[in-house]
């Protein structure tokens, strides 16, 4: 039979394949010995073990309580059996009986061979429970160890003997992975199972396409660019939307990166999966804007109660904003939060004719929709004049004939039919509207007030990386025409 020695020295190995401490190994190897001990004598069994970190040898010794009548003989011996090896034994004394491991027998070693593992596979258990706990939405790397109905089972590299899968909902199916493949997917929960703690990993989960975008785009590892919401359609299409906290950085260029060789990394990951990289506002109506690129959008009406947002958007931008099946708007109103209502001009028109669009708004509660004259296209001798008579808002001259403006010092001839020029384009009747052939020029005045004012810059066409950035002038993003 092995020595002390040698059996301490298998314990070390053991000890560093599961990195484990001196202090974490001998106790282990006390617990072991200990349920052999529990194998020969009894489970109520009372010992010491003591080991020698130089030399690797450990001194066993079992305490058994002297007493009149044995009831217990794991931890009790008898007066008159005492006396056979000291004659001075008293009642309540305790006899220390000295045993060497070469008399652990084949069951006794078992136990302890069992218990070292038991112990080995609980602390494996607790470290992996502890390490990943706060690692949720964390991007985790291995490779494919197998595949089995449906899952793919992974062996991670930061820890080889963690139990970690994709379930099949989990993943995404335009990718097939073959046995020894590498492959990096997200941490989505740790699931408790009567083997130990599970690692679910997911490259469905939006929070995938979140992970490599802070690990491609250093400004989002910083703190600097923010990732506010995000909503994916698994191998179609992801919106993102991103903030910057300094001014200076523009958070959708650091995400695209210098010639789109970030967001191209990501796409890669995700095996060409579209991405719209919008910037965050948190105004409802400008984020519906931004979101809904690369559509160009003409005119948005929120209604805050009922969380819903009314986009009306020309008839050559519908099918661009509607998207295939759909899929621009669905995943535009999941990016805000909000029901998105769409309409094209035409549309528009149509139901404006006999009724509101807009949750019941009046022509009067249009009209309280004011915005300063300096966003009109007037020189500034024009907007000085005016506002030194008291008129710094269209609604304000809106009611103003042409002898009203040449009354006001400064405003001549030309200055005052270019204000009612602008007047005229800017106020529609509402049954002048029924043939009017672009839904611009059909805006009430607070309409297209609120148009001018909002208007975000339009959408460019995407490279061949099929990657969409809407709501910047440096968006990039490809037309999808339904």
């Amino acid at each position: 039979m092995a020595n002390a020695a040698q059996i301490m020295a298998a314990f070390r190995d053991v000890a560093e394949t599961k990195s484990l401490s001196d202090e974490e190994m001998a106790d282990l190897v006390k617990d072991g010995i200990m349920a052999g001990l529990a194998r020969i004598y009894g489970p109520t069994v009372q010992a010491e073990v003591e080991i020698d970190e130089d030399t690797g040898e450990f001194e066993i010794v079992v305490l058994r309580r002297v007493v009149e009548e044995v009831e217990d003989p794991a931890c009790e011996i008898s007066l008159e059996e005492a006396r056979w090896d000291d004659p001075t034994f008293e009642v309540g004394d305790v006899m220390e009986i000295p045993v060497d491991f070469s008399q652990f027998g084949r069951n006794a070693v078992m136990a302890v061979k069992q218990r070292i593992v038991q112990r080995v596979r609980e602390n494996e258990r607790d470290r992996i429970r502890h390490e990943f706990a706060g690692e949720v939405g964390e991007l985790l790397s291995g490779e494919v160890q197998q595949i089995e109905r449906g899952k793919i089972v992974v062996l991670l590299n930061r820890s080889r003997d963690a139990d970690a899968i994709i379930p099949w909902k989990e993943q995404n199916p335009r990718e097939r992975f073959r046995q020894g493949d590498p492959i990096r997917a997200v941490l989505k929960k740790v699931e408790e199972t009567p083997r130990g703690p599970r690692l679910i990993l997911s490259r469905a989960d939006p929070a995938f396409v979140a992970a490599l975008f802070k690990l491609e785009v250093p400004e989002i590892h910083q703190g600097i660019v923010e990732i506010k919401e995000i909503a994916r359609e698994v191998g179609g299409r992801t919106k993102i939307a991103v903030y910057s906290r300094d001014e200076s950085i523009d958070p959708v260029g650091a995400c695209v990166g210098l010639k789109g060789s970030r967001v191209q990394a990501v796409v890669s990951e995700l095996s060409g999966e579209r991405i719209d990289i919008v910037p965050w506002h948190p105004d409802p109506e400008v984020f519906a804007r931004r979101a809904l690129a690369p559509a160009r959008v003409a005119k948005v009406v929120s209604d805050p109660q009922r969380q819903v947002i009314t986009a009306i958007v020309d008839e050559d931008q519908l099918s661009l904003a509607i998207g295939r099946n759909g899929q621009n708007v669905r995943l535009a109103s999941q990016l805000i939060g909000w029901q998105i209502d769409l309409y094209g001009s035409r549309e528009w028109l149509e139901r404006g004719a006999d009724m509101s669009i807009f949750g019941g708004a009046s022509d009067e509660e249009y009209e309280t929709a004011d915005f300063p004259l300096s966003e009109l296209d007037l020189d500034e001798a024009t907007l000085a004049a005016l506002s030194a008579a008291g008129y710094d808002t269209f609604l304000q001259i809106i009611d103003l004939e042409r002898r009203d403006f040449l009354a006001i010092p400064g405003i001549g001839e030309a200055e005052a039919d270019r204000l009612l020029q602008l007047i005229d384009e800017l106020t529609v009747v509402e049954g002048d509207v029924a043939d009017t052939a672009g839904a611009e020029e059909a805006l009430p005045a607070a309409e297209a007030n609120e148009v001018a004012a909002d208007a975000d810059p339009e959408a460019h066409d995407a490279s061949e990386s099929e990657v969409g950035v809407g709501g910047g002038e440096e968006a990039v993003s490809e037309d999808e025409r339904g």
